[in-house]
């Protein structure tokens, strides 16, 4: 599978991921992943801004408000049609370009900060995603991004439930996918939908077919050496007490880690 694939993937995704991410069906993004994104990023006032994965925009339109000066790819059509037109209706000073984060259409050194919002576990080759992005960033620029934690969401998967059916941990296999090199091979294709979405928002729209290429987390920290980066700070977020208390649906958050952030840097010299 390569990114051409994967781009076509994303397009007959973008119209129902768009349409139940902004009804507000994303809870898990909304009330868990992306502000502690934002809290591990910290100021972006001035910077410029390069979005690796953008889709509708949403995490883009964020860090504009803070103060960015944005630009941001993708590698769907479709997904930045609905990303221009909210630029649109409300202008924030995004470009929208139509891109693979493997061959980022821009020069060496233009930006100060890249993220990727859970987009390189969707890359065929994100290696070559970060070693691009390293490339555009400029000597001390921030590169931060989120994806799916490699050592909890594996292809083997399921919930163990006790005896009245709650939740109490996962069981988790295949981590070295079926080389044992990391799972890099051809890609495997999972199929889910927003589980917060009543049947009724669902109905008429297919279920998501989302790419994914796992790789080890060895093979995460190791690449980003490679590439020359420093790692500053990683976090595994998980809701709060009080977030839980509010919205039951993410309490799963608490059991096991959904998520990896990794923030790091492009040495000064």
């Amino acid at each position: 599978m390569d990114d051409r694939e994967v781009g076509r993937y994303w397009d007959a995704n973008a119209e129902a991921w768009t349409a139940l991410s902004r009804a507000g069906y994303d809870v898990y993004r909304d009330l868990v992943n992306t502000p502690a994104f934002l809290r591990l990023l910290g100021d972006v006032a001035g910077l410029r801004g390069l979005d690796v994965g953008c889709g509708e925009g949403h995490n883009t339109r964020l860090l504009a408000r803070a103060g960015a000066k944005m630009m941001a790819i993708d590698i769907s059509e479709t997904f930045l049609g609905h990303a221009r037109q909210a630029e649109a209706d409300e202008p924030l000073g995004i470009d929208y370009r139509l891109a693979s984060a493997q061959a980022l259409p821009f020069d060496d050194a233009s930006f100060d900060l890249a993220t990727a919002f859970m987009s390189l576990m969707d890359v065929p080759q994100p290696g070559r995603a970060i070693a691009e992005i390293a490339r555009v960033l400029a000597p001390g620029g921030l590169f931060q991004f989120s994806i799916t934690h490699p050592c909890f969401q594996t292809p083997q998967w399921r919930w163990i439930r006790d005896e009245a059916g709650r939740r109490t941990g996962v069981v988790c296999g295949d981590y070295f996918g079926p080389t044992g090199d990391g799972g890099a091979g051809d890609g495997r294709i999972d199929e889910w939908t927003f589980g917060a979405a009543p049947p009724e928002a669902r109905a008429g729209l297919p279920p998501f077919s989302i790419p994914r290429f796992d790789r080890t987390l060895e093979w995460w920290i190791n690449t980003l050496r490679d590439a020359g980066f420093a790692i500053d700070r990683i976090a595994e977020p998980c809701a709060d007490e009080a977030t839980v208390a509010a919205h039951p649906a993410v309490a799963d958050t608490r059991i096991v880690a959904y998520f990896l952030h990794i923030r790091c840097r492009k040495p000064a010299t």
